[in-house]
């Protein structure tokens, strides 16, 4: 995928910030694509996860005078954690109203043997992801996308570290599963 570069990715900031609409189009033609990817890893529910991209872009709109230019591509890493502290917050909402379930439980769980993925399109791995179950998705994504340590997602998501440690072991071997199912229909003939 094209990123635009370091000159144009810090003048597109400076017209962000003086409001100019003609960037606002053109920082969402070069990045919604990515961050919508972003926002769906965390957020399953379709309409759910259309909101919250929405909520995150207004906040990345209307908040870049925070965004620190690093260097090629620091605005779309930028952006891609409003999307995930976006997406979190909605999580932390579902929490306390009770639709998540966030398990408190620490037993070890074995971890599966890795099959396959080779002949998996990146899609149908995507796919897969999003049907884990909310806890076990959210804890996933963090731990692998983000690269949190457990100490980290346990405090962005006011869990043990037990819970989070058990929850990815879990989303690995749900995972596995999937896989080994995905891979066993693709060999067996129709």
């Amino acid at each position: 995928m094209h990123f635009i570069g370091d000159i144009d990715e810090q003048r597109l900031v400076k017209r962000l910030r003086n409001g100019d609409d003609g960037a606002m189009k053109e920082f969402y033609s070069q990045y919604a694509p990515y961050l919508k990817g972003v926002c769906s890893r965390y957020i399953s529910d379709k309409e759910d996860a259309k909101d919250v991209f929405q909520n995150a872009l207004v906040r990345i709109i209307t908040h870049t005078t925070e965004f620190q230019y690093q260097g090629q591509g620091s605005l779309r890493v930028w952006a891609s954690r409003v999307v995930v502290h976006e997406a979190l917050r909605f999580l932390g909402n579902m929490k306390r109203h009770e639709t998540t379930t966030w398990e408190d439980d620490v037993m070890e769980v074995p971890e599966a043997d890795d099959p396959p993925i080779r002949d998996i399109p990146p899609e149908v791995i995507q796919q897969m992801v999003r049907r884990l179950p909310t806890g076990y998705r959210t804890v996933f994504n963090l731990y692998v996308f983000e690269d949190k340590s457990h100490k980290e997602i346990a405090r962005l998501l006011d869990i043990s570290i037990g819970t989070s440690t058990s929850q990815l072991h879990r989303a690995k071997n749900l995972l596995a599963d999937m896989i080994r199912e995905y891979n066993d229909k693709k060999q067996s003939p129709r």
